[in-house]
């Protein structure tokens, strides 16, 4: 059951229960303790994880997250086209040459005002004014 859990998903979140798991299972031929069983588990386990661990790391280092899209807007800086007013804290900006909904925490924003791009939210960023 735990390799098909494994299986399921992209990251290795389980393999080193895997593992265990099986060496639990063959264990099972040899004795009928519960806690020696549970024991086997845990000791292979643990050690699995300890010996993999390096391999591991390299592997996701290789699968860094690379910012693609919108998350490239993030840190950027744009300029107010469409005030953020007080009432909904919503007007446009304009960052990288495209044109986008925009709210801030610290409106009113008048037009022209430089801004940096805090977060997305849904279909919205989040900024804030920079001097």
């Amino acid at each position: 059951m735990m390799a098909v859990c494994e299986a399921a998903t992209t990251q290795l979140v389980s393999v080193w229960f895997v593992i265990g798991a099986l060496c639990a299972a063959v264990a099972t031929i040899f004795t009928p303790s519960l806690l020696i069983q549970s024991l086997i588990f845990l000791s292979v386990s643990l050690i699995a994880l300890i010996a993999t661990r390096p391999f591991v790391k390299r592997f996701k280092q290789k699968h860094q997250k690379v910012n693609t899209n919108s998350d490239r807007m993030i840190g950027q800086i744009g300029t107010v086209i469409s005030p953020i007013n007080d009432a909904q804290s919503v007007g446009q900006v304009k960052v990288l040459g495209e044109t986008w909904t925009a709210r801030s925490d610290l409106a009113p924003i008048p037009t022209n005002a430089k801004i940096k791009v805090l977060a997305i939210e849904g279909v919205k960023l989040l900024v804030e004014p920079t001097e």
